[in-house]
């Protein structure tokens, strides 16, 4: 898969006008089987206008004529929009049988317009996708005299049939919400306050697998920028927002703290310099990563057929862990059954877990800067036994340890305003000795933002602007899942000028350097070194045995085009 490359013809249309950016986000081609029986099914077309609680919601039903139903080898799922105008970036979330799937964000258009195309894996959702059941994209969007730009999207989902080569893909028993259980909009829970349900699962579930979605909205959607509140009164009036940038997604069974996520700093394409993430978006902006937990020494707790209470929530480094508005989270299980359909039972034999993470949070203050450090650690260890219907012995040993620093320079009364946050650790499970669920991550983030004003007319702002981002990441969810390791690296810089009408002028520019890496468990490999600068492609190479196809060639913009919608830290905008 690249990014840009389309299902249909759809995009070799639009490129007809030299004028349209192509967009996209550096990321692996699917590694899905190179020939034999595949088929494509449309699931929606929407042209997403005045969308704001008005999704779009289809029904779904499995294809019959890619073997049987069920036992492929892959499915993917491909997404391309179109765009022109003027518009704000927006979430975007796919639900599925109750279950979020996918979620994504829309780049910014332009006046001249957009395009992008992401193929997505969801192999691991093949439960959900053999049976039929209500598919709903929510896409909120708000059409004004200003705001003009609507997302024309379509979606296909493509089955690739089973074989002696490539064998059908392991899967779970069921998949479980853990979501709002609507269905006319999406699933997806906002918080605070936390989000609770009660969940019931067979009595022979033997393993539980648990994925989080979860990203900040709002007053939260620059969390790494938000200030301890003890430290917040230093600052100039409206420079950032309060609760301190640490950030802990936590999940939480009959009340005890089950496992937790450091959340990977997502920048969606309208934020803090929106010059520097086109064409190539930040990393995650279409595909936001999710966080893996195992669930498994909960067994014997659920297998009791009771209700029983899920929480998913958000805490933060404060006193009283609390945060802004808000993160949007939902979750699943994976859950795996014994087939002799008898009781599973056990018990949790170690429970080694603080309800929150250890945090400490220090300052320096002098003139006009403040310097404001928090630091975050946290470690948990639960060990069960657990004895299937069918007499088997499961040890289970679940374990997470991770770090967390963020360093926040407000200097020159905050006309620079720079961050250095690093959150990494390491998560592993192990079944009577051998590991099932492993992700060690590393998430370096620097960002040094300098404000620059126009004294002589103070009718414009300039901001100048670089980003350092990393994504490392060693991940396998789950023993039927496929495991990768990705290195991305994105830098970037640019300058955006704004006038007082709050339209950009000419000035603005962006420059973009990106080298990505991933390799899997079954040994496909993808490499991409890719440069952009003033919306074109100055580098592109790719390498690896997930290249399937040539790159691009991508068409120069016939002018420098205007800055749709600008976010900054501290809910300063511009348009």
């Amino acid at each position: 898969m690249k990014a840009f490359v389309p299902l249909a013809g759809v995009l070799l249309a639009v490129l007809s006008s030299a004028q349209v950016l192509v967009d996209f986000q550096v990321a692996e081609p699917p590694p899905v089987p190179d020939g034999g029986q595949q088929c494509t099914m449309m699931i929606l077309e929407r042209t997403f206008g005045n969308s704001y609680g008005d999704p779009e919601i289809v029904e779904y039903s499995p294809p019959t004529d890619c073997g049987a139903v069920g036992s492929w080898a892959a499915v993917t799922l491909n997404f391309t929009v179109t765009s022109n105008g003027t518009q704000y970036d927006r979430l975007g979330i796919f639900t599925f049988q109750n279950t979020e799937i996918w979620r994504t964000s829309t780049p910014e258009p332009t006046e001249n317009g957009i395009i992008w195309t992401y193929t997505k894996d969801v192999t691991r959702y093949i439960p959900l996708f053999e049976k039929p059941g209500t598919f709903i994209l929510e896409l909120d969007n708000i059409v004004t005299a200003t705001l003009n730009g609507q997302y024309a999207t379509t979606l296909y989902a493509t089955f690739y049939a089973s074989s002696g080569e490539y064998p059908a893909a392991g899967q779970s028993n069921m998949i479980v919400p853990i979501s709002t259980m609507q269905n006319n909009t999406g699933n997806e829970a906002s918080v605070p306050p936390a989000f609770s349900l009660n969940v019931t699962l067979p009595q022979n579930t033997v393993e539980i697998y648990a994925e989080l979605y979860a990203s900040g909205n709002g007053d939260e959607e620059f969390w790494y920028y938000n200030a301890a509140d003890e430290y917040i009164g230093y600052l100039p009036p409206g420079t950032t927002y309060g609760g301190g940038p640490f950030r802990e997604v936590r999940l939480l069974v009959d009340g005890q703290v089950a496992g937790v996520a450091f959340p990977y700093a997502v920048i969606f394409t309208g934020g803090i310099n929106p010059a520097v993430w086109r064409p190539i978006t930040s990393y995650g902006a279409i595909d936001l990563p999710t966080y893996f937990l195992d669930l498994t020494p909960f067994a014997p707790v659920f297998a009791d057929g009771l209700p029983h209470n899920v929480t998913l929530d958000v805490a933060s480094a404060e006193t009283n862990h609390t945060l802004n508005q808000n993160w949007y989270v939902s979750g699943l299980l994976q859950v795996v059954t014994d087939p002799s359909g008898k009781q599973t039972t056990g018990n949790i034999t170690t429970y080694d877990v603080q309800p929150y993470a250890i945090t400490e949070t220090t300052a320096s203050i002098g003139g006009t800067d403040v310097n404001i450090t928090v630091n975050a650690q946290r470690s948990l260890k639960i060990e069960s036994t657990i004895v299937s219907g069918s007499g088997t012995t499961n040890n289970v040993v679940f374990q997470q340890s991770m770090d967390f620093t963020n360093t926040q320079y407000y200097l020159n009364d905050a006309n620079t305003q720079n961050v250095a946050q690093i959150s990494s650790g390491s998560v592993t499970s192990t079944h009577n000795g051998v590991s099932v669920l492993t992700d060690n991550f590393n998430y370096p983030l620097y960002i040094n933002m300098s404000i620059l004003v126009n004294n002589d007319t103070e009718t414009s702002c300039k901001h100048y602007t670089t980003f350092d981002h990393s994504y490392d990441r060693q991940l396998v969810p789950a023993p039927f899942i496929l495991g990768s390791d990705i290195s991305e690296r994105q830098q970037t810089a640019g300058y955006l000028t704004i006038l007082s009408t709050g339209s950009s002028a000419n000035g603005t520019n962006g420059t973009s350097n990106n080298t990505f890496s991933y390799v899997d468990t079954k040994g496909n490999t993808y490499n991409r070194d890719v440069n952009a600068a003033y919306d074109v492609i100055t580098y592109d190479e790719q390498s690896g045995s997930l290249v399937t196809t040539p790159l691009p060639t991508f068409s120069l913009p016939s002018k420098v085009q205007s800055i749709p919608g600008v976010r900054l830290p501290g809910g300063q905008g511009y348009l």
